[in-house]
Parts: structure tokens; sequence; C-alpha cells
């Protein structure tokens, strides 16, 4: 049946190769998913309707095949009675009861036997829907995986050691240069003191030396 045909050509191999050519491997995979979601639905329609029909000649056979039994029992209850007529009506009723049933039962083989048949590759076709599921899983965190190496690359790509050394070492010359301009800063505050406060500084200084002086002096006696 044409419902099935896509059952018999997306093998998981050919899956497969489509995948690898893919763009977009989530979003082929992701309609691929969405197809065959599609088609089992599709395919359950038809199997119900296979086994409606199974049931239905079922049904006919069962009814014909207890009509055979009924006539059966009547024409001979006829005979016990000698009512000749009455069991040969029976029996030409049963005879046309068993022509059907007949008829019938080989129907309801064939209808089994087809419904049978729909009902294996309905059960594959959720096999695989699940596969192509579980499949998407790994995936995704494979394609997750591959993004994420390949970002990482780029940002090595850009980033080499030879770069962060230049880096660094313009950042020691700059702190060496920070480093000269605040001595030569300080030097300069130095410099700039007003001669009040260099011969604040000398007297400072005096007096600490006469004061040394005079307590030197104190135990030059004592010794």
């Amino acid at each position: 049946m044409s419902m099935f045909k896509r059952l018999r050509d997306l093998t998981m191999s050919n899956i497969n190769a489509i995948i690898d050519k893919a763009e977009d491997p989530i979003k082929m995979t992701d309609q691929y998913i969405r197809d065959m979601q599609e088609d089992l639905e599709d395919a359950e329609k038809a199997v119900a309707q296979q086994i409606a029909i199974e049931k239905k000649f079922k049904q006919l056979f069962e009814e014909q095949e207890a009509l055979v039994k009924k006539r059966e029992e009547q024409a001979h209850t006829a005979a016990r009675a000698q009512n000749m007529d009455l069991a040969r009506r029976a029996l030409e009723e049963k005879k046309a009861a068993e022509v059907k049933m007949a008829e019938y039962k080989t129907s309801y083989d064939q209808n089994k036997a087809s419904a049978d048949n729909l009902r294996g590759k309905l059960d594959e076709m959720r096999k695989q829907l699940t596969q192509m599921k579980n499949k998407r899983e790994t995936l995704v965190a494979r394609y997750n995986a591959a993004k994420a190496q390949t970002e990482i690359n780029k940002a090595l790509n850009g980033f080499s050691s030879d770069t962060a050394s230049a880096g660094m070492k313009r950042m020691e010359e700059k702190m060496m240069q920070m480093e000269a301009q605040a001595e030569a800063s300080n030097e300069m505050s130095s410099k700039g003191k007003s001669l009040d406060e260099e011969f604040e500084k000398l007297g400072k200084d005096q007096a600490v030396e006469d004061e040394l002086a005079a307590l030197m002096k104190q135990y030059e006696n004592k010794n």
C-alpha cells in the first residue's frame, strides 16, 4: 500500500545519509520525525479499517456457522417427527448456509492475514519512529558538543601565547612608566620646597644636634 512506501524507503541507513548531508541536522531530523508521525497516523487508520473488515467477515462466518448447526438440529427434529418436507427444507437451508459459511471463512482468513500483515508493518513503523526520536536526542547532544568545540577552536585561533606575551609585556612597560612618573613627581615635590621651609628644617636639625651635644657632655665628667 502507498501509505507504507516511506516505511520501505526510509531505512535507518538512508536517514543517516540524509542527516550527514543536511545543513541543519536537527531541523532535518525533526522534519523526518513529523513525516513519519503523519505516516504512522495514516497507517493506523488503514489498519483499523482492515481490522473492521476482518471482524465483519468473522461475524458473518460465525452467523452462518451457527445457522448450519441450527438447521441440522432442526432437520433431525423434523425427521424424528416423520415430517420429511420440513426435514428437507431444513437440510436445503443448511446446505445454502454451508456454502455461505465457506465463502465467509475464506474472506475472513484472507482479510485476517492482510490485517496481521498490516499490524506487523505498523509495529515496525512505531519501532522506527521510536528509534528516530532516540537518535534525535543523541544527535542533538553531538550537534551541541560539535558546535561548542567549534566556538572554542575559533576563540583559541584568535588568542595565541605570543599575543598574551606581547600584551603582558606592554602592561609591564606601562607600569614601569607609571612608577618612573611617580618617582619624578616626588623629586619635583622635594625640589619645590620654599626657602622658609628649608631654613625651618635646618633649625630643627640644629636643635637636635645641640641637645645631643649637651647630653654627651653630661657624661664626660663621669667617665
